[in-house]
């Protein structure tokens, strides 16, 4: 789903998605750093909470707060929470 999301905002061309992992420029020290603390897996993907950990851990990122996984000076991100088979795709923009 990752991918397709980065495909869909203009990350990567229409199919390229996976190479952006392949490549590690969604990893914590990439330049499109997503999931730093893990990801909804590494929380158990709890479904009706999943935008409220996205959130969470947005907030954490944007107040200089999350610990080891913090970015250097980040000012804007970005959430997209998918629901069902993809039928619900909610994008919010936060800034400092």
């Amino acid at each position: 789903m990752a991918a397709l999301i980065l495909e869909a905002v203009g990350y990567a061309r229409q199919g390229q998605g996976w190479r952006l992992a392949q490549e590690m420029r969604v990893a914590l020290n990439g330049d499109i750093p997503i999931a730093t603390m893990g990801g909804l897996k590494a929380r158990g993907h709890p479904v009706g909470a999943t935008a409220l950990y996205q959130v969470c851990e947005i907030v954490l990122q944007l107040t200089g707060r999350a610990g080891p996984n913090q970015l250097p000076g980040p000012e804007v991100a970005m959430m997209q929470s998918v629901g069902g088979a993809g039928t619900t795709v909610i994008t919010h923009i936060f800034g400092l």
